[in-house]
């Protein structure tokens, strides 16, 4: 991975997309497993239909998890210096998550050059499921 350098980068500039497999009862399975999330919301049906859900759905930190992917496709982790989301809707299963993020300002903080970054998450339909920011230090 080449790292982009703060004189490289513009306000406006898009970071590569990233573009994951639909949402899936293995997937839900091993992230429930990797993160101790085990919320039955998540990956019982029967639970999720007394709840009034039709299925399962995502762990809203799955998106967050896809959402660091994306920013650590770009720079590495030891550059981050921010990341917020906010969560704005479900991700159902059979959902195609995809990350996207813009260079939305460039500035100087504590001796260095960063940049803020809008991120979101949608599905394949483009409605949001995660929007948020990153502050990344770049040379």
């Amino acid at each position: 991975m080449r790292t982009p350098k703060f004189d490289e980068v513009k306000v406006g500039d898009a970071l590569p997309t990233l573009r994951l497999a639909p949402i899936n009862r293995t997937t839900l399975a091993l992230y429930a497993g990797a993160s101790g999330d085990h919320n039955p919301i998540h990956i019982d049906l029967d639970f999720a239909r007394r709840a009034r859900m039709p299925d399962v759905f995502a762990h809203g930190m799955l998106s967050a998890a896809y959402l660091g992917r994306l920013l650590t496709g770009w720079v590495p982790q030891q550059q981050l210096r921010r990341v917020s989301v906010r969560f704005t809707g479900i991700t159902q299963l059979g959902h195609v998550p995809t990350c996207t993020g813009r260079i939305v300002e460039k500035f100087q903080e504590a001796g260095e050059k960063r940049v803020k970054v809008e991120i979101g998450c949608a599905n394949q339909y483009g409605e949001d499921k995660i929007l948020g920011e990153a502050v990344v230090a770049l040379e």
